[in-house]
Formats: C-alpha cells, structure tokens, sequence
C-alpha cells in the first residue's frame, strides 16, 4: 500500500496543498512550524480519523474556515482508490470513496492503513493509562475497522451510565429532582423511571460492548507480546527484555508477579478472550461496585480503566527506563503493530515524523534499517542530515506552508 497524491484544503496552516508521491522513501524537510508535520498528520487522521496531537478537530480546520478538505489516492494491489475526508468541527464529517458519498465517515477507517512513529509516543510509556489504551484500540480498528463501532458504542453507552450515575450521586447528596436530574441526563424521553432499574439496562449494554472490546484487548496483547519483545532486543540489545501485561480492573483478577506495580492479569480462565465469560464478569463486577459508583458517580470497572503494564525485566518500564530505553520501548510498539499489520497482508504506509532528531546515532541506524524495506516511508526533519542515509530516496522542502519537490 502506499500513498500517490495527497491535496489538501484549509488543512492547519495550509489553504491549498498538492503533491504527488511515490513508493519507496520520501522526506518532507524543513524548519520547524512550517508545516511538515502537518502534511503527514493528513494521512493519519485518513487512516484513523483521529490526530496523533490533537484531542478535538477544531485545530485542523486553517483559521477563518468553516471545514478542511483531505484528497488522497491509495493504490493497493495495482488498485487506486481515492478517499476524500470533509473536517466538520462540531458536526458530522463527511467522507467519499471514489466520488460517491459513505454513509458514515468512521467506515472509511481502513480505507488507508498507516503506522506513524513521533515524538507523542514517549508517552505511551511514560504517560497515562489512556495512552496506552488508545495506542490498543487504534491497532484493533486498525486491523479490523468495524471495532471503530464497537469502540464507539462503548464510549456512548459509558456516557450514558456517568450521567446516569452522576445523576443519582446527586440525589443522594440532596441535589436536583430525581425528574429534573433524569431530563438533564437525558433519560426522560426514553421514559426512564427509577435510576436504578435503568442502571441496570445500561449495565447489560455496558457489560456487552466492554465485552468485546476487552476481548479482542487481550488477544491482540497476546500477538503483540513476542514481535515488541523482538522489536525491542533489536533496538536495545544491551537493555533488559520488554514485555507486556494487560492489566484489568475487574474484582478477582489476579495479581501478575514481577511487574513491580501490582499489575493484574485477567483471571478468566482458559480462554482469557471469551466473550461470554467476559461479559458474565463485567455485569458481576458491576453489580459488586454498585455502592460505591452511586457514591462517586463514576464507572468504576470496564475496559476505559484498564492499563498496559510495559515491563523491563522485573520493572516497570514507566519511572524507572531511561531516556533512551523509553524511546526504543516506544518504537517497539510502533514496530509491533506494523509487523502486525503486514502480516495481515500489505504493508502499511510508515509515517516517522520527526524521530530521527531525538535518537542517538545506534539507535537511529537500526531503526532505519528495520524501516527501509517497508514499501512507503514518510519522514519529517529539520535539516537533511537527520535523515539517515540507509533512507536516501525523494525529499521536499517545506518552507513557509509551500511544499517543493527538490529535484
């Protein structure tokens, strides 16, 4: 797979942007804030309608415009394809697969596959939980794009029960109305009674979509453990093993010796990724935590609270891996998930935004090694020497928001 054209329309600091591209290795060079990273966060946000710097879409549409426009045409197997991507803040977007409208922008996630490597991902191991969640759960759509709905529907029906649950936190605290808190929460159209009894709906929702979520969670784990251990020994020879352990939150499971934090297998079993026995155990462990959730008013079980322990050796990678074992951890699991999707079948686009500065010049050649056979590498950096030259190949300069192929 790779990439030919990207044009882009009130896209961050570009109003207008247009360039072929080409298999093989190209370099997008220039100064800082000009607008490198911006070209590459386009293709990201195609593949995964999610930007790897931004929460919220509203800074990716150019200042002054109402929406920012994404043309790209992907050839896969001798096949072109394009996908048009509209940005809407605040509204539905829009999306096009060969000119004709998709019903829903989300399911032209997988249209284009890519892995981007960028400073943001240190945070994977030094950052919070949700780092690490969202680094699972956008392999998952990656690898298989209906999850984007499953993904969504978790978060709606998680939504839903927090205000639910907030609602009667403040009842108990002799806050608002039962009524008025219902239509606040926006149960009253639904003909919602007691709070407790429609808890209990939204548990079996809940309980459902967690489900599968945590259980296609636990078995990517499992593929992802020997390629991030490989990818890492590869990176870090000298350093203690990587490896992972996805730790739950559901009552019962069982503590994982050695991860020095107190990490928590999942304790279903003999077959960890059963869905029916998940379930099963997310609607006990909801009603086990039932007290204290109408204390707090929070949901407190469930795959949104969930951790991947990152290990070296005996220790937790977070606090206590150094500068340089942080970032190879961190490549390694970019690495992983490419391994990953290749092995799917077709390589996906590999997008390295301005990683080479911050490794050191070991790091750096192994890492360009393990890149250069992938069929399209894009790479951002400063200044051409930060490009290695096992990774020579096509290069534009991007000065002042245009964008020139250097011939």
């Amino acid at each position: 797979m790779y990439v030919a054209h990207l044009s882009l329309t009130d896209f961050r600091s570009y109003d207008t942007a247009d360039l072929g591209l080409e298999p093989g290795v190209t370099a997008f060079v220039g100064p800082n804030g000009q607008g490198k990273t911006n070209l590459v966060e386009a293709l990201g946000y195609v593949a995964t309608q999610s930007s790897h710097r931004v929460a919220t879409d509203a800074p990716l549409v150019r200042h002054g415009a109402a929406r920012a426009i994404v043309r790209c045409v992907v050839v896969r197997d001798d096949r072109r394809a394009l996908v048009e991507l509209e940005i809407n803040p605040g509204k539905a977007n829009r999306a096009r697969l060969n000119r004709s409208p998709i019903s829903r922008a989300r399911d032209a996630v997988g249209l284009l596959r890519t892995v981007l490597f960028a400073p943001e991902d240190l945070a994977m191991v030094k950052g919070d939980p949700s780092e690490r969640r969202r680094y699972l759960d956008d392999l998952l759509v990656a690898r298989t794009p209906r999850f984007a709905g499953v993904r969504a529907d978790y978060d709606r029906v998680l939504k839903q029960r927090g205000a639910l649950l907030r609602t009667a936190a403040q009842a108990r605290r002799g806050g608002r109305s039962g009524r008025r808190a219902e239509n606040d929460a926006g149960f009253a159209a639904a003909g919602a009674g007691d709070p407790l009894s429609t808890l209990e709906v939204w548990d079996a929702h809940l309980a459902r979509y967690g489900a599968e979520l945590l259980a296609a969670r636990l078995e990517l784990v499992e593929a992802l453990r020997p390629l991030v251990a490989a990818s890492y020994a590869a990176l870090a020879p000298d350093s203690a093993p990587a490896g992972l352990v996805y730790r739950g939150t559901l009552p019962g499971d069982a503590p994982d010796a050695g991860d020095g934090e107190g990490a928590a297998d999942t304790g279903h079993g003999a077959d960890p990724a059963d869905r029916s026995v998940l379930e099963k155990r997310l609607r006990e462990a909801l009603a086990e935590v039932r007290s204290a959730e109408l204390e707090r008013g929070v949901t407190l079980v469930g795959p949104h609270r969930d951790d991947l322990f990152l290990g070296l050796g005996d220790l937790p990678a977070r606090g206590y891996a150094s500068h340089g074992e942080s970032w190879s951890f961190a490549l390694a699991l970019r690495l992983a998930a490419y391994d990953l999707l290749r092995a799917d079948g077709g390589d996906p686009v590999l997008i390295l935004d301005d990683v080479f500065a911050e490794l050191d010049s070991r790091r750096r050649r192994r890492l360009a090694e393990i890149v250069a056979p992938a069929e399209q590498v894009l790479i951002t950096a400063a200044v051409p020497a930060d490009v290695p030259p096992e990774l020579a190949g096509a290069r534009f300069d991007v000065t002042e928001g245009s964008v020139g192929r250097v011939r």
